[in-house]
This record gives C-alpha cells, sequence and structure tokens, in this order.
C-alpha cells in the first residue's frame, strides 16, 4: 500500500514505514536508544530526503523513547536527578544544533554533513564498543562475582557535586552536563536521540550501574527530541506528519517488547548487540558516500527538496 509524503514529496510502502518503526522501537527498549542512529539512515535508504528524515525521525523518537521510559518507570530503574541534569544540558545543545543546521541548509551542504556525521561518529562509537563489550565478556567468564565499576576516576575531582542516590554516585555535575549537550547538538544535526552516545558515556565516563542507565537515557531523550522536533517544525518546515505518525505507531508497539527482550539479556551481550548493529550501518552509509551513483545527476522543480 503506497503512500505519499507531502513535505518528503515522495511515495513509500506504508507496511514498511510502520515495520521500520517496530524494529527501532525494539531496539529502544532493549539498549536505551532512541534508535535515529539506524531508522534515519534507513529512511536515507528508502528515498527519504536527509533534512526531511532528520527532523521527522526526532519526532519519532519521543514516542518510541516514551513507550520505553514506561516500562523502566515500572522497575524503577530510572535516576529522574541525573535525568535532569542531561536534560538542561541537552536543550542548550539542541538549540545550538538547530541553528547549526540552519546555517548549513541556507549552503546546500546539510545533506552531506548528515551522512558524514553518520559515517564518522558512528565508527568511531560501534568500534569501541565492541572491543570493550569483547573485553567484558571475556572478564566475565574468568570470574565468577560481577563486574565492579570503577570508583574513581578524573570526574570524581570535579567542584559542583551532587549525590544521585538511584545511581549510587556522588559526583560533579560539570560531566553529565556536557555530555547532555553534546548530545543535544547530535539531536538537532543527525535526527538521533543520542543514545549511542550517552550510553557509553553513562556507563564509562560517569560510572552509572547498566540498568539504571537505560531507563535514564529514554528519560532525557524525550524531552531533547521532542523540543528538536519543534524547532525544526517552526523553522525549517521539515516534519512530516504522515511519515511520522507512521514510524511514531510501529516504535511504540515495538518498545515494548524490546524493554521485555532486554530485561532477558546480559548487559555484556546488549552492548555487543548495540555494537554490531551500529558498525553495520556505519559501513552501508560508506559505502554509498565512496560508489558513484547510477544517476549522477537528478531534475526537480525549483524549490524541491
Amino acid at each position: 500500500m503506497q503512500i505519499y509524503l507531502p513535505i518528503a514529496e515522495v511515495s513509500v510502502n506504508a507496511f514498511l514505514l510502520l515495520g521500520l518503526g517496530g524494529l527501532v522501537g525494539v531496539l529502544s527498549g532493549m539498549f536505551g536508544v532512541g534508535g535515529g542512529f539506524l531508522m534515519t539512515p534507513l529512511l536515507f535508504f528508502i528515498g527519504i530526503p536527509p533534512a526531511v528524515a532528520v527532523a521527522t525521525e526526532a519526532n519519532q523518537i519521543v514516542a518510541s523513547s516514551f513507550s520505553g521510559v514506561l516500562a523502566h518507570f515500572k522497575r524503577k530503574t530510572v535516576d529522574l536527578r541525573m535525568g535532569t541534569v542531561l536534560l538542561i544540558g541537552g536543550l542548550t545543545g539542541a538549540a545550538l544544533g538547530v541553528v547549526i543546521f540552519n546555517y548549513l541548509k541556507a549552503l546546500g551542504q546539510v545533506d552531506l554533513l548528515v551522512k558524514l556525521c553518520y559515517v564518522i561518529f558512528l565508527g568511531i562509537i560501534g568500534g569501541l564498543m565492541f572491543i570493550e563489550s569483547l573485553n567484558a565478556i571475556r572478564k566475565s567468564r574468568k570470574q565468577t562475582g560481577p563486574i565492579k565499576r570503577k570508583k574513581h576516576t578524573w570526574v570524581h575531582g570535579l567542584p559542583f557535586k551532587m549525590r544521585f542516590r538511584v545511581s549510587g554516585l556522588y559526583i560533579s555535575v560539570i560531566p553529565p552536563l556536557i555530555v547532555g549537550v553534546f548530545v543535544g547538538i547530535l539531536s538537532a544535526i543527525m535526527g538521533v536521540g543520542g543514545g549511542f552516545i550517552m550510553v557509553p558515556a553513562m556507563i564509562y565516563l560517569l560510572g552509572m550501574p547498566t540498568k539504571v542507565v537505560v531507563g535514564t537515557s529514554l528519560f532525557q531523550i524525550i524531552f531533547v527530541t521532542a523540543f528538536t522536533t519543534l524547532l525544526h517544525a517552526t523553522t525549517n518546515y521539515t516534519v512530516d506528519m504522515a511519515l511520522a505518525v507512521l514510524l511514531l505507531v510501529g516504535g511504540v508497539i515495538g518498545a515494548q517488547f524490546g524493554a521485555v527482550i532486554g530485561a532477558k539479556l546480559k548487559a555484556e551481550q546488549l552492548r555487543i548487540l548495540l555494537a554490531l548493529m551500529v558498525i553495520a550501518v556505519c559501513l552501508k552509509l560508506a559505502l554509498d558516500l565512496l560508489i558513484m551513483p547510477s544517476e549522477l545527476y537528478s531534475l526537480g522543480a525549483a524549490g524541491g527538496h
């Protein structure tokens, strides 16, 4: 069943979009990521213009993350205080990111920038997560007890400390704020929730336990992506509601299944699965940028995407 997307100006199979939304919803519930790192490139692959994919995907992430975070609230694995600190940084970063996005859009370079950002960040994050996950699995096999988190790092020496009881931490608010700002910028430019960067940062930089990281990450993602969507809709007019609704329905359903699956897998297994998915998407995008297209030029109406 083909459906015409008025803002994207393309026709796409409605069931394909529902399926993609469901797949990303499962990832959201399992890993604590918005799923945009996977969905936005998938939208590129089926012909959605990058500017529309980025703005609309931020909208879909709100729904799938909200659905996922409800399941984590029931398990009491959401650190609201940490989430609020990350959120303050995230909203600031999102506003800055939209300004950068608009400037590059005016220059006509936004499509290339978005794809290059994906290749660089997904390659680095995926590679690091894969190596670390393999090491964690080896260590878990050698020892019977749980893997201990590092109690003291340079982060603990910074000023403006705050106690985060759910996470069992007493650290400075500066690192969470910086992580939040960075993730907010990425959310605006790349159409992602930023979970693929925030989750590793919360585990390895801030020292939070994995079970709390997922729910807290989703809590922050909801508000930052909602704010990003609002800014894109009012400044760029690139949010396609028909596309967003189809992705949203699939995402909400998928997130509930993802939260159940995630609870049954070990933390190390979750991280290595996420790393493999990140690397696979990165390779596909890199190939698309390097391989010469079959048609070098395309004709379109003046002012079209």
